[in-house]
């Protein structure tokens, strides 16, 4: 007999083996097939041999075209990534930079394979403005996703209540440890805590209905709650007595210190983490929330449901920490650098791309020199042939809003290893910035003598182009002005 057609569609996860990617496998387990995707190819072997009714993809989602083959044959994709932790030896870049460029690759490669819909699950956004940093990059990510032609619903939640999440550990672990808590102002800021349940519930209730919910939904539980009352109904939950005390000072440092030192989490994941607690952000009224509100789990029975199964899941808990871990890359020496660039209004991406070939001899003059024939690009010491550096365009993987360069050879290039160092510059944010980036480059120098001074030496580099690149943004701003009021003249006459 032959085998049994499998007519249930299919979702790829990126973001699969974490706290909410493990939740949502499960849910969907019985409805579509999964595509799990996972940056580290141990753990994609490890887990289709775990479970075969699942497939399982290595993914580099730093590269547009990995992403790309990664989702193949899905017809939906979730997105349930963040970049706090490094992704390489030596990281230059400010996370919400990286989230930027993961969530660009991401809409390019779901639009390229014609994915019907994106889902992604957020942080609630507080009223508030300016956005700190963490809270901001959410919508950027928002923004970016939902900029293809795939439509993108977006569910945003306060604190997830669930066995294995960071926010949720670290709630606990304070509690578990410190007899007497003295807390500081931002404990008093408001949010509407969800259960993990109810989150993948609506999110499987969302999906496949772009026609219904595309667009951006806050989603929580029953309660409007305070940092500090979660502490004390996790206290009651756990059965302790705790004294706790709030004090007018907010002293993020010192916070930020106190919850490393007792949470129990990666130092990497503290400063987002406080910083996405220190403001007021509940749930607007929206129609998922409504279709929610009549089953949703109140704190305390989450909390409670929570614990049981993570001493199921979890019996050792350094279990817990095991995707943090698993997104750390120890052996390889390679460099990944990402900066934010202003984008002149009247640039794309190949000018950004040109400015800089053009540009960095300049910089440099009277030492560094720029050699270019066809496609391939060398820099060098003006006294010396030998190149410090050579680039090849690729031609075919630089397609409108993004431009590519391999790094084939030079003296600063270990050109020995397996990795495929990689110049980028590209469009972003609908032309409110540019990207420039450099991944997976192997320095041929020793690797601490690398640090104190290539690697210094590259982010000045950008830094130098970058203000290079507002200059030009000031003159064409100015040139525009210039061209509006010469238009408006006759008619004021």
């Amino acid at each position: 007999m032959g085998a049994v057609a499998d007519d249930r569609p299919t979702v790829a996860i990126a973001g699969a083996t974490g706290f909410v990617g493990t939740a949502v496998r499960a849910a969907l387990a019985d409805d579509y097939r999964i595509i799990g995707l996972t940056r580290s190819p141990v753990r994609a072997r490890i887990n289709a041999a775990k479970n075969e009714s699942e497939t399982w993809r290595h993914c580099d989602l730093f590269s547009p075209y990995a992403v790309r083959d990664a989702l193949e044959g899905a017809d939906y994709a979730i997105y349930l990534v963040h970049s706090m932790l490094p992704s390489a030896r030596l990281t230059q870049a400010d996370f919400v930079d990286l989230d930027l460029l993961l969530a660009d690759n991401f809409a390019r490669a779901a639009e390229a394979q014609g994915i019907r819909q994106i889902l992604y699950v957020g942080g609630l956004i507080p009223e508030a403005r300016p956005l700190p940093p963490r809270l901001a990059s959410r919508l950027e990510v928002e923004q970016t996703l939902g900029s293809s032609a795939v439509p993108l619903t977006a569910l945003r939640a306060g604190l997830i209540v669930g066995p294995g999440g960071t926010r949720l550990r670290m709630l606990l672990n304070l509690v578990q440890r410190l007899p007497v808590m003295v807390l500081p102002a931002w404990t008093e800021a408001t949010t509407q805590p969800i259960a993990i349940d109810d989150v993948v519930k609506t999110l499987k209730h969302a999906l496949g209905q772009p026609d219904r919910y595309a667009g951006s939904y806050d989603i929580g539980g029953p309660e409007v709650m305070t940092y500090r009352s979660m502490l004390e109904a996790a206290a009651d939950v756990l059965g302790v007595t705790r004294r706790i005390v709030t004090t007018p000072i907010t002293a993020p440092a010192l916070s930020k210190l106190w919850v490393r030192t007792f949470g129990g989490v990666p130092w990497a994941l503290v400063d987002p983490v406080i910083e996405s607690l220190n403001h007021n952000a509940t749930v607007k009224d929206n129609a998922l929330q409504r279709w929610l509100d009549p089953t949703v789990m109140a704190f305390k029975p989450a909390l409670q449901r929570s614990i049981t199964e993570q001493g199921r899941q979890y019996p050792n808990p350094r279990e817990a920490l095991r995707d943090e871990d698993d997104a750390v890359i120890r052996s390889d020496s390679v460099v990944r650098s990402v900066q934010r660039l202003p984008l002149p209004p009247r640039f794309t991406a190949r000018d950004v791309a040109q400015e800089y070939m053009r540009w960095l001899p300049q910089f440099g003059w009277p030492f560094l020199q720029a050699d270019v024939e066809g496609d391939q690009v060398q820099f060098r010491i003006r006294a010396l042939r030998i190149p410090l550096l050579k680039l090849a365009f690729a031609q075919d993987r630089s397609p409108e809003g993004r431009q590519l360069f391999h790094v084939t050879g030079g003296l600063l290039a270990d050109m020995t290893n397996h990795h495929e160092g990689r110049l980028e510059f590209r469009r972003a944010l609908n032309g409110e910035c540019a990207i420039a980036a450099v991944h997976d480059f192997a320095p041929k120098l020793p690797w601490y003598v690398y640090n104190a001074t290539q690697a210094l030496g590259h982010l000045w580099v950008m830094n130098s182009f970058g203000r290079h690149l507002a200059r030009i943004a000031a003159a064409q701003h100015e040139e525009a002005e210039g061209e509006a009021s010469a238009q408006t003249q006759p008619a004021l006459q």
